[in-house]
This record gives C-alpha cells, sequence and structure tokens, in this order.
C-alpha cells in the first residue's frame, strides 16, 4: 500500500479526482447543514481541547498538551460537551474536529484518520426513534442533493448511486452477533463488533443497515442502559453498505449523576478525571440522544473511494507522517 499521494499530496492535490471529490464534499456539508437548520437546530463551535474527553474510541489512544501546567486532552470526541449545551438550546449541531491515535494495523482497514471532523448532534428529550428517523432522513436529503448538483463529478469518479430508500433495516446487536456466526465468524460477546466482522455485514447489504442495543460492556458510561433490557443499551450504529463499514454512532445519554459514577467505576474510570463534567450532572441535565457521523468517511462512501484518505485534502494516517 502506498501513502505517496498522501506524503505529496501538493504533487497530486490538482488532479481532475480530487477536483470532483472536494466539489461533492462542499455539497455534503452544505446539505447537512441547511438539512438541519431545517429541523430547528443551531450550530455551535466545538471544543479542541479541555480536561477530559471520551474514553470510548475503541484502542486508540488520547492525545494530551500541557495547558498551563494542566494536563488537557485534545478531543476524540465532544459528546461530553453536547450534553452540556443543550442546557441552553435544545437541538444543536458542530462540525467537530477530533484526534484519535489509532493503532498501526487500523492503516489496514482503509476507513481510519488519525484526524478526522464529524457532524455531532445533541437533541434534548430525544428517544432512539428520534435519531433513527432524524438521520435516515438526513442522509437521504444529502445523496439526493449530491445526485441533482454534483451528478458530473460522480460521473467522473465512476460512482454509480441511487437514492435510499427509508426506513433502514434494523439488527440488535445480538441479531447481529448470530449472523456472523452462522458465517464463521466469531465475534467475542460483550464486546464491539470488530472492524473485519463489520465490513463483512456491511458487503452483505445494498442500503445502509442499523445495529441497535449493545451491550453495556460494549460501550461508554455516557450511553442509557435499557430498563426493560438492563445489560443493554439504548445506542445505536449505522452501517454503511458495499463494504464501507460504520457511518454512524450515537444513543441516549445517561444523565444521572449517581449512574454515571457507578458505571465510570464499573469500567474502570477514574471519576476524578471528569470533575466538571461531573459536577454538571450533580447540577443537573436533561436526558437526550445524538450521534456523530464522519464527515470524511460519509464522502469516502458517497464517492466510492477505496481509502478515507482520499476524502480529505490534508490527510493524516495511522503511522504516516504527512504534511
Amino acid at each position: 500500500m502506498s501513502f505517496n499521494s498522501v506524503i505529496f499530496r501538493h504533487l497530486t492535490i490538482g488532479e481532475p479526482k480530487f477536483k470532483c471529490i472536494f466539489k461533492i464534499q462542499d455539497c455534503i456539508l452544505s446539505s447537512i447543514r441547511s438539512f438541519l437548520r431545517s429541523e430547528g437546530f443551531i450550530e455551535i463551535l466545538a471544543p479542541i481541547i479541555g480536561p477530559c474527553t471520551d474514553p470510548g474510541i475503541r484502542g486508540a489512544k488520547q492525545a494530551s498538551i500541557d495547558y498551563y501546567g494542566s494536563k488537557f486532552k485534545v478531543m476524540s470526541s465532544m459528546i461530553l460537551y453536547k450534553q452540556m449545551m443543550i442546557k441552553c438550546y435544545p437541538k444543536i449541531f458542530a462540525l467537530s474536529p477530533n484526534i484519535r491515535i489509532e493503532p498501526l494495523e487500523a492503516v489496514s482497514t482503509g476507513r481510519h484518520l488519525v484526524e478526522f471532523r464529524q457532524i455531532d448532534l445533541e437533541v434534548a428529550y430525544a428517544k432512539c426513534e428520534d435519531m433513527f428517523d432524524l438521520a435516515e432522513r438526513l442522509l437521504k436529503r444529502v445523496i439526493d442533493d449530491v445526485l441533482i448538483n454534483c451528478s458530473n463529478e460522480l460521473k467522473s469518479l465512476g460512482r454509480e448511486l441511487a437514492p435510499l430508500k427509508i426506513p433502514f433495516k434494523r439488527y440488535t446487536y445480538d441479531e447481529a452477533v448470530k449472523l456472523l456466526s452462522s458465517m464463521g465468524y466469531h465475534v467475542s460477546y460483550g464486546y464491539e463488533i470488530p472492524w473485519d466482522a463489520e465490513e463483512v455485514l456491511s458487503f452483505l447489504h445494498k442500503e445502509p443497515f442499523w445495529i441497535t442495543n449493545y451491550p453495556i460492556s460494549a460501550r461508554g458510561f455516557y450511553y442509557l442502559e435499557d430498563e426493560s433490557r438492563p445489560g443493554f443499551l439504548r445506542d445505536f450504529d449505522l452501517m454503511y453498505p458495499e463494504g464501507y463499514g460504520e457511518a454512524i454512532s450515537g444513543g441516549e445519554r445517561e444523565y444521572r449523576y449517581e449512574f454515571v459514577v457507578e458505571r465510570m467505576k464499573r469500567s474502570g474510570e477514574d471519576p476524578s478525571n471528569y470533575n466538571w463534567y461531573l459536577e454538571m450532572l450533580k447540577d443537573g441535565i436533561p436526558p437526550s440522544a445524538g450521534f456523530g457521523i464522519g464527515v470524511e468517511r460519509l464522502t469516502r462512501y458517497i464517492c466510492g473511494l477505496k481509502y478515507v484518505w482520499d476524502a480529505v485534502p490534508f490527510p493524516k494516517i495511522p503511522g504516516v507522517v504527512s504534511p
């Protein structure tokens, strides 16, 4: 696998391929913003550094800086801050930059970046079902807009893309694991579904599909446990078809101080590392639900790209030193 086009991106950035990709990406971002504003959302500025960040990043490491004598984290996700912001406004979104120091083997997937951006949104008093509906209509709108406004660019890339049909198929985590088992793929129950297994499921489908209700041991302390199914969460992932893998991750949030502290301890997290967040929960916040959708992965899927690093002008890839 050659990374010369990344290391020497200044030599290739003017190629017709990239002109098409970034024109489509501009359309994607404009479409997302237009759709969310029509749904009553306002756009906020995302944090880049803070005392703590999302610990649930699937084997990646966090990056830290010295902030005037205090250890601050570079955001791996603004999820904790989204919960704060809905005290101000009930529907918010941000184009959020994230840093995750992925393991070297992540580069082999073609869908992992160290630096990436996602549309992060949160809705007060929302449920998973609200998020399914919102995400499906959002993706449908985006693809419809790209088909209308960037048909020439898609044709130049050789990408045949059809309008999405909603609603999407849903699997529970248990159903997805059983399906994989029937195909000879072993998944350690209670953990995230591995990248290669996600890819296999993705290749089985021609439309996006949901995986819901992960076990509590598989996800972070900020997801809400399902009262009707103890040990399982009110959460979800959306998968792209055609082998492109994970598109969206989200769910309902745990917002009660005592429950969050207990979950932190159960998962090995030190509550003292989350002082501001826990103080916020003590003060009280609304229940909410939300999700994040990676911009580069969405661009990769819509453009039909083999590698996600072709979906960003200045890519940072695990183990590759580039501008």
